[in-house]
């Protein structure tokens, strides 16, 4: 897959926003960029973490509970840290600032648990053609600057639906979003939502891993230019 950042988004889902929004600028240290409505009783509060963007999205009716997707922790790679820092926000997501270089992330990395390493590392190299990564258990995979660290769990959430709390799904940008989809259901992949146009933001599918985790394919106009 050709990134047009070189950097994943990740995206999580809340209704405890104030909170949380006092943990990740406070506690973590991230920066707020904007604050994007993206449907009547949702928005997106974007925040940035060495490139990638963090998204914090708040429903303001509620989230019913939901099964926890397989996404379950966020690191972050910081200069002049001596030792792990492992945090909880309110809502109980996981992220841990990581001395650079450990566990491999240099950027940013996030944790999946999975069923099956074997269909994983089938969809991520045949599908998504990306690089498999050395690691110690498990498997891991590059894209771009991230890195993806997947452990196998054979009582790994499947088919989690894409709103309720916590870590929802993640975002690769690409340079054609209709091209990029077109080619991953081509491969084998499994699509989760049809291209669609969001007003003059950006135009996004989803896919679904072997698991049913969900993965957004974005074709954003501030990084790629017109998409119309």
């Amino acid at each position: 897959m050709k990134l047009a950042k070189a950097q994943i988004d990740f995206g999580l889902c809340t209704n405890n926003i104030d909170p949380l929004l006092s943990f990740w600028q406070t506690d973590v240290g991230l920066k707020l960029d904007h604050v994007l409505p993206v449907r009547r009783g949702q928005t997106q509060h974007r925040h940035d973490a060495l490139g990638s963007v963090i998204k914090i999205n708040h429903f303001v009716n509620g989230l019913a509970q939901a099964t926890p997707s397989g996404y379950r922790e966020l690191l972050i790679a910081r200069r002049n840290l001596a030792h792990p820092q492992r945090l909880t926000d309110p809502d109980g997501n996981l992220v841990t600032l990581l001395p650079r270089g450990n566990e491999g992330v240099n950027q940013i990395g996030i944790r999946l648990i999975v069923r099956n390493l074997d269909a994983h590392r089938a969809f991520y190299t045949n599908v998504l053609e990306l690089e498999e990564q050395p690691t110690f258990d498990g498997a891991a995979f590059r894209a771009g600057e991230t890195r993806l660290i997947f452990e196998e769990q054979p009582d790994a959430p499947v088919d989690s639906p894409m709103h309720g709390p916590g870590w929802r799904y993640i975002t690769f940008q690409v340079f054609n979003v209709d091209e990029t989809h077109a080619k991953v259901l081509a491969a084998g992949g499994r699509e989760g939502l049809a291209p669609v146009t969001l007003g003059k933001t950006a135009r996004i599918s989803m896919i679904l891993d072997p698991d049913g985790n969900w993965i957004e394919l974005s074709q954003r106009a501030s990084i790629v230019g017109s998409f119309g």
